[in-house]
């Protein structure tokens, strides 16, 4: 019992000593991001007197040409700061759009004026030139301050009487032997959580004044999504144009030239033999129903006939009625109406989804839900087979996701080895 009591006591010691070295190693972190920042804030100090008066000659367009020259400095200290807070802060700080060039000096000038991003830049030198400039200061000094007041009562006495001091001159064995010691602690509590902080609020100021601000980086994300969910949906419609090609091509067009052959030979052979003209005739009859077959094929494949006769609602439970195993539908039965291409994708989605259970799943039973949800339509898709679905393996997911993307959709799978696969799809189709 005792022996279990002292480990109790020596686990908050131990706990203690760990955070102890984790304000420790961000003590150092922070104190060498301040003695570099004390370099780059350098010229921000400079920037106190030359910005006002590159801006001064902007005004009256004798330096307008030589604007774009003027700020490069200014512009690669600030990418050099954005990137090490972003490495300080752990995050990627997005950075501004450079000015494009228009080929004239004077313009480019004039645009580069008017740039937001060079004044927050700008701000920013100013800012930091007197900020960043503080904090290296007490940086670079900190933790030498520190041994200097540890060292103090070695050797306070052989120095002229009041020269040196600990919040007051010395004069005293006694003040020699406490004060020092408690401007030690000081400092150190100054160095282990004031460090950490200042370095702390530089970082995010650089992060502030030298990223785009917030609704311009959700932009230019949501651009690229765009550009990217563009480019997968010109790649889904040329394989599909592929596919309805290779179709027709192998199966239509195959059967309708076999029919042409068929007939052709049967006129020649009409006068001469007519029974095997007449078998000829009906082979080529039964060449262009498997012909017509193939096109309805087809033509489902672009867009499925019983979504115009049934809806999607009933071309949902019939996918569900067609599979091998049990299907529990969670579908309105008031009619569920949406855009031509969102129904088409839906269907995709279903279809494929109950095909993946019935081939690869070996579920006992699945769940589909379709529903409307203000200007969203959400497919959920279930089954309680053995999960472990990837999309690199060819099961027709990588298809459903590339779908969904071109209509702007977000598709999530959750496929846990053992407890089955949910496929849920959230498709746009306006208010």
């Amino acid at each position: 019992m005792g022996r279990g009591l002292a480990r109790s006591k020596g686990v908050p010691r131990w706990n203690t000593v760990i955070c102890m070295g984790r304000q420790l190693r961000r003590s150092r972190g922070a104190t060498v991001y301040l003695a570099v920042g004390l370099a780059t804030a350098a010229p921000g100090l400079m920037g106190l007197y030359l910005v006002p008066l590159t801006l001064l000659l902007g005004a009256v367009i004798v330096a307008l040409p030589w604007m774009p020259l003027l700020a490069r400095p200014v512009l690669g200290l600030a990418e050099y700061e954005r990137r090490r807070a972003s490495r300080y802060l752990g995050r990627e700080i997005a950075a501004p759009e450079p000015p494009r060039s228009t080929g004239s000096a004077l313009e480019d000038g004039v645009r580069l004026l008017r740039s937001p991003a060079l004044w927050r830049t700008l701000a920013w030198l100013l800012l930091h030139g007197v900020l960043g400039f503080i904090g290296g200061v007490f940086g670079v000094l900190m933790w030498p301050a520190v041994l200097y007041s540890l060292s103090l009562p070695l050797w306070w006495w052989a120095v002229p009487d009041g020269s040196v001091s600990a919040f007051v001159p010395l004069h005293t064995w006694e003040q020699a032997l406490t004060l020092p010691f408690l401007q030690t602690a000081l400092y150190i509590c100054i160095a282990l959580w004031l460090l950490p902080l200042m370095a702390s609020g530089q970082a995010r100021l650089a992060a502030l004044l030298l990223s785009p601000p917030r609704q311009r980086v959700d932009l230019r994300a949501r651009v690229e999504q765009l550009t990217e969910t563009r480019a997968e949906a010109l790649e889904a419609h040329g394989a599909e144009l592929r596919r309805i090609e290779r179709d027709l091509h192998d199966g239509t067009q195959a059967q309708l030239v076999a029919v042409a052959l068929r007939l052709g030979l049967a006129d020649r052979r009409f006068e001469t033999d007519p029974a095997a003209s007449r078998e000829l005739f009906l082979a080529a009859r039964d060449g262009v129903e498997e012909a017509l077959t193939q096109l309805r094929t087809v033509i489902r494949g672009i867009y499925p006939p019983i979504l115009s006769d049934r809806g999607l609602g009933g071309a949902v439970r019939a996918l569900a009625g067609a599979q091998p195993i049990p299907v529990r539908l969670d579908v309105p039965a008031d009619g569920l109406r949406a855009p031509a291409a969102v129904e088409a994708a839906a269907y995709f989605v279903v279809a494929e989804a109950l095909t993946n259970v019935a081939k690869h799943a070996g579920a006992a039973g699945a769940e589909v839900s379709v529903h409307r949800d203000g200007p969203l339509l959400r497919v959920r898709v279930s089954d309680d087979g053995k999960g472990g679905a990837d999309e690199m393996r060819g099961s027709g997911l990588a298809g459903i996701r590339r779908r969904v993307a071109a209509l702007d959709g977000v598709t999530r799978i959750d496929s846990p080895d053992g407890r089955g696969t949910t496929l849920e799809v959230d498709l746009p189709c306006g208010s």
